[in-house]
């Protein structure tokens, strides 16, 4: 794996529900609290992972979330540069993604590390098509 890894949504999501392929996530959290990878997510894809416990459960289980997450060894990224903006919006008008999606494959792209997410449905033909590694957790 490479020295930082960019986070998808699916993938935090996995390991907060202990959904399939939360071991693997797990792992690299650990080697993120060694020091042995960087993980970021961006604040976009973080707003799917709150409004998703949200929207299922409640409130008050979506604003745990943010205490969670200041215990985990990922950095939040707050801004979306001029590079991300403009890959996203290409990869958003060139393949059927969402939006959130759209800049986390930006993010990857851009940075050139790989995407940690298990989207296969959605993420195949662009594996197949462009330069962006993935790091897949089923």
């Amino acid at each position: 794996m490479s020295d930082r890894c960019i986070v998808d949504a699916c993938a935090l999501i996995a390991l907060l529900n202990e959904e399939q392929g939360a071991d693997v996530v797990e792992r690299v959290f650990k080697e993120a609290l060694f020091g042995g990878v960087s993980l970021v997510m961006n604040k976009l894809n973080f707003l799917e992972v709150y409004y998703g416990l949200f929207r299922e459960y409640d409130k008050e289980t979506a604003d745990d979330l943010f205490d969670t997450v200041k215990e985990l060894p990922i950095r939040i990224q707050s801004e979306l540069t001029d590079d991300v903006t403009r890959e996203a919006g290409r990869l958003k008008a060139s393949y059927k993604v969402s939006i959130a999606d759209s800049v986390a494959l930006a993010e990857a792209s851009v940075a050139g590390y790989p995407l940690l997410t298990s989207d296969h449905h959605e993420f195949d033909v662009i594996e197949e098509s462009e330069n962006i590694k993935f790091h897949w957790i089923r």
